[in-house]
C-alpha cells in the first residue's frame, strides 16, 4: 500500500494541478462574452436577441464536434490533442477583440466551440488512463473545481480588465480578450511538453512505481473485458443514452441559475459590487463540497446513490428557495443548491468507466456530455421565458428543479457497479 500511496501522490501531483489550471481558463474563455457584452453590444450594434443567439451556438458547433474530438484523442494522445485544442481555442479566443458585427461575432463564436470541443471529456478520458477506478470520484472532483472556481476568479478579473477601457486604443471589451486568451496559448506549450500519455511512458516515476501503475491500469481493463468495445455500439448504448439525460438534468440547473443569479440578486437592491460577491457564495460553497463529496463516493466505493443524493439536494434547495422571500433565506438556499450543482461531478464522471474502456470509454463520455451541453441552451431559455410570462424567476427555477427530479429517476433506474472502496482496497497482485 506504501508503493500505492507513493505512486498515486506523485501522479496526482504531476497532473492535476496543470488540468485544473487548464478546465479554468477554459472557463474563462467560454464565458468572458457574458461580461464583454456590457459593452460590445453596444459598440457593435448586437440587439439581445442577436447577443443570445451568438453566445448560445458555442453549444451547437461544441456538441457536434465532442464525439470526433475524442474519438481523435484517442488515437492521437492525449498530450498531442489537448495541447491543440488549447492552442486554437486560445486563437479563437483572442481574435474575438476583433469581431466587427453579427456576422463575425456568430462566426468566431462557432469556431470557439470547435476549437474547445473535446477538452473537457478528453481529460476526463486521459485521467481514466491514470488513476484506477477507486480514484476517480475524487479526481474528477479536483479537476471539475476549475468550474466553480472560473465564476469565483473571472468575476472581479473581468471586470478589472474592462476598466482598462482606452488604454493603447483598445476598448475593456476587447482587452478582455486577448489579455485572457494569452494563458491557453501559453499553456498550450507547457501541456504538449508536460504531459505524458500513459504510465509507460512515464520517465518521472521510479521504474517501479511506472511498473506498479501500468499493470494495475491493465488488469482493472481485462477484468472489464466483457463492457463496450465498439464505438457505434457506443454512441447507441441506452446506458449511455441515459447517463447522457441525467447529466443533463444535472447540467441545466446550473446553467439556468448562473445565467440569471446577478439578476436575482440585484433584484434585492444591492449594489454592482455587493452582487458581485453575493453571486460568488454558492459557487464557494460548491468548490468545498464537491471535494469532500467525491473523497467520500471513493471511500465507499459508490457512484449512483452519490450522485442522485447531490442532485436532489439542488433540486430540494431550489424549491425552498421560491417559497422564500426573504433575500437572505433564499441566498442560503441557493448557496446550499450550489453544493449538489457541483457535487455530483465527482460520483457522475467516474461512472463511465464502471463499464465503457479504451476507444468506446473516450467516446461515451463525449457522447454524454454532448447530450448534457444541450442544457447550455435549454436552461437559460426556459428560466428567461418563463421570466417574461410570469414576471418573476421561482417558476422557472420550479421548471428547472423538475427536470432536476427526472435525471434522479432516470439514474436510479439504471444498473450501476459499484467499485472497490478506496479506504479498504487490498494491494493489487501488479504490486
Amino acid at each position: 500500500m506504501e508503493q500505492e500511496q507513493a505512486t498515486m501522490a506523485r501522479v496526482t501531483w504531476r497532473l492535476v494541478p496543470l488540468l485544473i489550471t487548464a478546465y479554468l481558463i477554459a472557463y474563462l474563455d467560454r464565458v468572458n462574452v457574458s461580461f464583454a457584452a456590457i459593452r460590445m453590444n453596444a459598440d457593435l450594434g448586437l440587439s439581445a436577441a442577436a447577443y443570445g443567439f451568438g453566445a448560445g451556438i458555442f453549444f451547437i458547433t461544441y456538441t457536434l464536434f465532442e464525439v470526433p474530438s475524442n474519438i481523435i484523442l484517442e488515437k492521437v494522445g492525449a498530450r498531442r490533442w489537448i495541447a491543440r485544442i488549447m492552442l486554437t481555442w486560445g486563437l479563437v479566443s483572442g481574435a474575438m477583440a476583433f469581431v466587427t458585427g453579427e456576422t463575425s461575432f456568430y462566426i468566431l463564436r462557432a469556431l470557439l466551440g470547435i476549437a474547445e470541443a473535446g477538452f473537457f471529456p478528453g481529460v476526463v478520458f486521459y485521467l481514466s488512463l491514470w488513476f484506477p477506478a477507486g480514484y476517480r470520484g475524487r479526481i474528477s472532483s479536483y479537476f471539475m473545481v476549475a468550474i466553480p472556481l472560473s465564476t469565483v476568479i473571472g468575476a472581479p478579473l473581468s471586470g478589472i480588465i474592462l476598466g482598462m477601457d482606452g488604454m493603447l486604443g483598445f476598448t475593456g471589451w476587447q482587452w478582455l480578450f486577448v489579455i485572457e486568451a494569452v494563458p491557453a496559448i501559453v499553456l498550450s506549450v507547457i501541456v504538449f511538453w508536460y504531459l505524458t500519455d500513459r504510465p509507460a511512458e512515464a520517465g518521472w516515476l521510479e521504474p517501479d512505481q511506472r511498473n506498479w501503475l501500468q499493470a494495475r491500469m491493465d488488469a482493472e481493463n481485462k477484468e472489464d473485458a466483457g463492457g463496450h468495445h465498439s464505438i457505434a455500439a457506443t454512441l447507441k448504448s441506452p446506458r449511455v443514452l441515459a447517463l447522457g439525460l441525467v447529466c443533463f438534468g444535472a447540467v441545466i440547473t446550473n446553467y439556468g441559475v448562473s445565467f440569471f443569479l446577478p439578476q436575482i440578486i440585484s433584484g434585492f437592491g444591492l449594489s454592482a459590487l455587493a452582487t458581485g460577491f453575493v453571486a460568488a457564495l454558492p459557487y464557494v460553497v460548491g468548490a468545498v463540497g464537491m471535494i469532500w463529496w467525491g473523497r467520500r463516493s471513493d471511500t465507499r466505493g459508490e457512484r449512483k446513490i452519490h450522485t442522485a443524493i447531490a442532485i436532489a439536494v439542488a433540486v430540494i434547495s431550489l424549491i425552498v428557495s421560491t417559497m422564500l422571500s426573504d433575500p437572505v433565506l433564499k441566498i442560503i438556499a441557493i448557496s446550499i443548491a450550489g453544493f449538489g450543482m457541483f457535487a455530483y461531478l465527482g460520483p457522475f464522471w467516474a461512472i463511465p468507466n464502471t463499464f465503457l474502456r479504451g476507444p468506446a470509454l473516450a467516446a461515451g463520455i463525449a457522447a454524454i456530455n454532448s447530450i448534457a451541453n444541450v442544457a447550455g441552451f435549454t436552461g437559460p431559455y426556459i428560466v428567461g421565458y418563463v421570466k417574461t410570462l410570469t414576471g418573476s424567476f421561482e417558476g422557472g427555477l420550479l421548471a428547472l428543479a423538475g427536470l432536476g427530479c427526472v435525471a434522479i429517476v432516470i439514474l436510479l433506474c439504471l444498473p450501476i457497479e459499484r467499485t472497490a472502496p478506496l479506504a479498504r482496497t487490498k494491494p493489487h497482485p501488479a504490486e
